[in-house]
C-alpha cells in the first residue's frame, strides 16, 4: 500500500476513537457546495464560501491531501474554484491563468499535494496544474489527447499515474505522471463497453476501476504501469450508470453509486467482485451520482438527485450497511453530484 494510503488509515484508527472531520457535498443550486462537520453523524453545516462557485457543482469536490485546501468543479467559467479550508472556507483562490475549457466535470489532487487536474467538457479535455496554495501555470497537453469530453480523473495512489475517464472509446486514457503528462499507456484488451463516467484506483493501486453507460457498467483491471486482464463482472450488476466509484480505504470493499434502484451496490473486493452486500434498509431516495467512505472505513455517504440529496450509513466491512445516519439540519439546496470526505 502506498505511503499516503497508509497514512490516511492510521490517522484515522490511531486518533483514539471513529473518523471525525468534514463531509462536503458539491450540489446543483447555490450555494453549488455544502460542509459539514462528521462525527458519526451531520454537524451543523458551515457558513457559506462568500465567493460561491459560479455554476453547478457537476464535477464534484475533492480536499487537498492534507485537509487543507477544497477544490470544486462547476458548469460556468472558470470551471474550478479552490479554497482554502480550516472547519470553514477561506478567500477563494485566484483562478488559474489558463483556465479549463469548459465545463469543469471532475477535480482531483495528486497524493502529495503539489499538482491538480481537472477534467472538462472541450479540447484538450484535461488540464492540470501546479498546486501550491494557488495554481501555478499549466502544464502541456498530453501529446494524445482524449478524443471527446473528459468526465472523470485520479491519480494513482503513488501519483505515477493520471487516468481519465472520457465520453469516447476507448471511454479511458491512463497516463505516466512525473510533473507533466508522459506517453498515454495502451488501452486495455476489453474496453469499457461505453462512456466513461467515472474512474477509481484501488488504494493499493493494484486496481483500476471504470464505471460506464452500458453493461456491466463497471470494469475493473488489475494495473501495473498498464492495463490487466479485465476482472470478471460482478454477479449482481449496478442497476444502470455508475455516476459514482469508490474503494474502501483498506481496499476490501468496492462502491458504485448509480442509477435505478437500489442507487448504491457495494461488493467486497479481493483481486475479483464478491457477492453484493444486502441494501440499506432505508435506500437513497434517487439516482446515486457520487460515493465515498470516511478515511477510517466506517461510514458510507451517497450524494443523489432528490432530497435529502445526501444520504450517509454507518459501515463494516464484512457486515455491509448500518442504520441510515439522520439527515443533516440543513440540506444541500439540490441534487447531490458529489460528495468528500476531509482527510484524517
Amino acid at each position: 500500500m502506498d505511503t499516503n494510503s497508509l497514512n490516511l488509515i492510521k490517522g484515522a484508527a490511531g486518533a483514539g476513537g471513529p473518523y471525525t472531520g468534514d463531509l462536503a457535498v458539491a450540489h446543483q443550486t447555490s450555494p453549488y457546495v455544502s460542509v459539514y462537520p462528521w462525527d458519526s453523524g451531520f454537524g451543523t453545516k458551515y457558513a457559506d464560501p462568500s465567493t460561491t462557485p459560479t455554476g453547478n457543482g457537476d464535477g464534484g469536490c475533492a480536499f487537498s491531501p492534507d485537509g487543507a485546501d477544497l477544490a470544486v468543479a462547476h458548469s460556468t467559467s472558470p470551471y474550478v474554484s479552490v479554497y482554502p479550508w480550516s472547519s470553514g472556507f477561506g478567500t477563494k483562490y485566484a483562478n488559474p491563468s489558463t483556465l479549463p475549457t469548459g465545463t469543469g466535470r471532475s477535480v482531483a489532487f495528486s497524493p502529495d499535494g503539489a499538482d491538480i487536474a481537472v477534467a472538462h467538457h472541450t479540447s484538450p479535455y484535461i488540464s492540470a496544474y501546479p498546486w501550491s496554495s494557488g495554481f501555478g501555470t499549466k502544464y502541456a497537453n498530453p501529446s494524445t489527447l482524449p478524443t471527446n469530453r473528459g468526465i472523470s480523473v485520479v491519480w494513482s495512489p503513488d501519483g505515477a499515474d493520471l487516468a481519465v475517464a472520457r465520453k469516447s472509446s476507448p471511454y479511458i486514457n491512463v497516463y505516466p505522471w512525473s510533473s507533466g503528462f508522459g506517453t498515454k499507456y495502451s488501452d486495455p484488451a476489453t474496453l469499457p463497453v461505453s462512456i466513461g463516467v467515472k474512474v477509481a484506483f484501488s488504494p493499493d493501486g493494484a486496481d483500476l476501476a471504470v464505471g460506464h453507460s452500458g453493461s456491466p457498467y463497471i470494469s475493473v483491471y488489475p494495473w501495473s504501469s498498464g492495463f490487466g486482464t479485465k476482472y470478471a463482472n460482478p454477479s449482481t450488476l449496478p442497476g444502470s450508470w455508475p455516476y459514482g466509484v469508490s474503494f474502501s480505504p483498506d481496499g476490501a470493499d468496492i462502491a458504485v453509486a448509480h442509477a435505478n434502484s437500489p442507487f448504491v451496490n457495494v461488493y467486497p473486493w479481493s483481486s475479483g467482485f464478491g457477492t453484493k452486500y444486502s441494501n440499506p434498509s432505508t435506500l437513497p431516495t434517487s439516482t446515486g451520482y457520487g460515493v465515498a467512505f470516511s478515511p477510517d472505513g466506517a461510514d458510507l455517504a451517497v450524494a443523489h438527485n432528490t432530497s435529502p440529496y445526501v444520504t450517509a450509513y454507518p459501515w463494516t466491512s464484512g457486515t455491509g450497511f448500518g442504520t441510515k445516519y439522520a439527515n443533516p439540519s440543513t440540506l444541500p439546496t439540490g441534487i447531490g453530484i458529489g460528495v468528500a470526505f476531509s482527510p484524517a
